[in-house]
């Protein structure tokens, strides 16, 4: 990169992670667009000197307007995205798709068209907001970590790709982090399992996942905006920043055990016993 103030367009920016990146990114002196399909939610980063731009991601037409009303774009924060939890057979292909569409073809276009501009100008930096649902599979979370670990494979693959043009790609990697995320994911899994097989360990699920998304033992959006900071502000960024709460545990007892450890790991957080310990944790 080859200046020290961007123009910088963050999507998702309406709340959590990508509402505390562009303000942070304005502060530190950049020029920052954020973008959400609910503008209203984003006015109150206007006192930081955020712009508010509409987009929906899953749109063409959105994601040309919003393009052309932020001009030249520097460093592209691809946050976007939800999940939907349940069970594969529970959840409609529907919704299957929504998710695929928000998390990936959305982040997909965004990048497709930035990067001539990038090209053109030598220069350039893509951030793509992942998970650590990326490299770990989740109880009930299938959907979600098919498109986590899709934009796994893009990332890597358009990193090599841009490379030789001047244009770095980087993947964030959150681990539990506190915001509406879990919230929501919880309420879909007890909507796509009410009535199923799957209800009953579903609902322990969906306790365990509310409860500790209700609780002080997750890190705070602030610990990945630092990640981004700092990918944003390296000379030569990492190719991947692994960070917030159990991220690194994570990714490592899924590494070191065998499939069979791991999956009877992930079914004893459903436990009555534990699922009522997540209880206390509120």
């Amino acid at each position: 990169m080859k200046k020290k103030s961007y123009r910088i367009l963050v999507t998702g920016g309406s709340s959590g992670i990508g509402f505390d990146v562009a303000k942070t990114l304005a502060q530190a002196g950049h020029t920052v667009f954020a973008a959400a399909r609910r503008v209203e939610l984003m006015e109150p980063l206007r006192e930081f000197g955020v712009t508010p731009l509409r987009l929906d991601v899953c749109d063409e037409a959105a994601i040309d307007e919003c393009l052309a009303a932020a001009g030249q774009i520097d460093v592209l924060v691809n946050n976007a995205g939800f999940g939907y939890f349940g069970a594969i057979e529970n959840v409609s292909m529907e919704e299957a798709r929504r998710q695929l569409d928000v998390n990936v073809f959305g982040l997909a276009s965004l990048c497709k068209k930035v990067l001539p501009g990038m090209r053109e100008r030598g220069f350039g930096r893509i951030i793509n907001v992942s998970s650590v649902a990326g490299r770990v599979a989740m109880y009930f979370g299938a959907w979600y970590n098919v498109s986590k670990f899709s934009v796994e494979a893009l990332s890597d693959a358009l990193r090599m790709e841009v490379k030789p043009f001047g244009i770095d790609v980087v993947l964030i990697e959150p681990g539990g982090i506190k915001t509406d995320w879990g919230i929501i994911a919880a309420k879909h899994l007890k909507e796509s399992s009410a009535g199923t097989a799957y209800e009953e360990v579903a609902l322990r699920e969906a306790a365990v996942l509310h409860n500790g998304y209700s609780s002080n033992f997750l890190s705070s959006p602030s610990k990945v905006t630092r990640a981004i900071v700092r990918a944003v502000k390296a000379r030569r960024p990492r190719a991947r920043y692994l960070t917030g709460a159990f991220a690194r545990t994570m990714v490592f007892w899924h590494a070191v055990l065998p499939a069979r450890w791991w999956d009877a790991c992930s079914r004893i957080l459903s436990s009555p016993k534990l699922a009522k310990f997540s209880e206390k944790l509120k």
